[in-house]
């Protein structure tokens, strides 16, 4: 009998992802282990493998498709010595599954450009609107559709050609084609009739809606740009962040005099391996160590909010925000306290550069127990982080900066670090909180108590 390929789960709060490359084609013979496409998930990219040997009798869902659910179909074998074209056509009943329609975003960000255009002056009242043209592949010669959307045009007899497609990238979806349907016939600019500039929407939305934005600006003058799943992810958890955890903040401020001396020191110590030194420490290597050890020291704030019980974790685990394209990840460094500077350096370089990829596994940025923001690279000099469940702190790291200090009742220069501890006021209060960044203070400022 067929072997039904259906979207994976990559991670346990995964609920949708991109199929962003098949690596095998229809009539391939594949094998358990064998790679068959590549997965986009919000943080990550990474590869499918089948557990079972056969044919590719049918790729469901076609390469470049957001928004596909965990669990719909996505492809289809033949086992050994079944037909491979019987095994394809009892692949069309769940083909819906995998509908990139079902991506609630899209299909609103369109309609509120349609809305604006509605609501717009009519230069010329009497003139229909232009009809779009429908969008072709580089070579001009075919519409990018959904599985879906072309077996529901063959079946009503539409011409995919002349179909404006609203998913991403311009692609027909099932909503087109219902569209289309409805319309006696193509689906064109999905244009609604003119109305005066006088005229009040008969649909006026309520609050921030799509559409009352998109009211505020001139039409043509803007482009809509769909959120990606990483955009809507981060969306969804800072909201829920901010509305959930009540927010503490506590800032000091660290001479990084005897820290920076003692990181050149160790630098220049490195051994050589290759013709390179075995590692490079960074400020920010230090930073997070001297906050591992610090949670480590204040135990009581290295915990997890539940409603019925405290997560007191028994390790330090730090996740360390690192920017990429379209947001932002972060990769753990498991156990921190444990381990020396030369070997969070180079955990971190590795995890870093894997995390701009795109190419980390989920348990290396899921989980933690705390997290490092730093932005001094960026010349920023103070900030305050928003806390990431189920983190009960986060630390917002500033540029350091030479400032004049008071020493021994005279002014000098210091090089000097503002850094702000976000905490979780129902599990870390105030004088806690206090506590802690006091202790990352003293390992900052005391350097040599990292390497004891």
């Amino acid at each position: 009998m067929p072997i039904n390929i259906t979207m994976p789960a990559l991670s346990p709060t995964m609920e949708e992802g991109t199929l962003s490359k098949w690596l095998v084609k229809e009539g391939d013979q594949v094998k358990s282990g064998d790679v068959l496409a590549e997965i986009e998930t919000d943080k990550a990219t990474m590869e499918v493998e089948a557990i079972d040997e056969g044919t590719v009798a049918k790729l469901v869902v076609a390469a470049g498709t957001q928004g596909v659910k965990v669990n719909a179909l996505i492809a289809v074998l033949a086992a050994d010595g079944e037909d491979v074209g019987a095994a394809a056509s009892g692949a069309g009943s769940a083909a819906p599954a995998a509908e990139p329609a079902a991506k609630p975003e899209a299909a609103p960000a369109a309609k509120a450009e349609e809305q604006v255009k509605a609501d717009a002056p009519a230069v010329a009242p009497a003139a229909p609107a232009a009809p779009k043209a429908a969008p072709v592949s580089a070579s001009g010669n075919r519409t990018f559709s959904s599985p879906l959307a072309r077996r529901l045009a063959k079946e009503a007899g539409i011409d995919l050609s002349a179909v404006w497609g609203s998913g991403p990238h311009g692609r027909v979806v099932k909503s087109d084609i219902e569209a289309a349907v409805a319309g006696g016939g193509a689906k064109t600019a999905s244009a609604p009739a003119a109305t005066p500039a006088s005229a009040p929407s008969a649909s006026a939305p309520k609050g921030a809606s799509d559409e009352a934005v998109m009211k505020l600006f001139e039409a043509g003058s803007y482009d809509l740009v769909p959120h990606d799943n990483m955009r809507k992810i981060i969306a969804k958890r800072l909201v829920e962040s901010k509305q959930t955890i009540p927010h503490f903040y506590v800032t000091v401020d660290c001479n990084l005099d005897a820290l920076m001396a003692l990181r050149a020191q160790l630098n220049d110590a490195a051994p050589r391996k290759d013709s390179a030194p075995a590692y490079k420490l960074s400020v920010n290597d230090m930073i997070i160590k001297a906050m591992a050890l610090a949670l480590r020291d204040v135990p009581d704030a290295n915990v997890s909010w539940t409603e019925n019980a405290m997560v007191k974790h028994k390790h330090v685990d730090v996740g360390v925000a690192v920017s990429i394209p379209g947001g932002l990840i972060t990769p753990i460094i498991r156990k921190a306290e444990l381990k020396t500077l030369s070997v969070i350096s180079n955990e971190m370089k590795d995890l870093g550069k894997r995390a701009k990829d795109r190419k980390l596994k989920p348990e290396e940025f899921q989980g933690g127990t705390t997290s490092v923001s730093n932005m001094g690279m960026m010349g920023v000099k103070e900030f305050a982080a928003v806390i990431n469940p189920p983190h009960s702190t986060i630390l917002a790291v500033g540029a350091g900066e030479q400032r004049v200090i008071v020493k021994n009742g005279e002014m000098a220069i210091a090089t000097v670090m503002s850094v702000t501890l976000s905490t979780d006021h129902r599990s870390v209060d105030g004088a806690l909180g206090a506590q802690l960044l006091g202790a990352f203070k003293g390992y900052i400022e005391n350097p040599m108590g990292m390497l004891v």
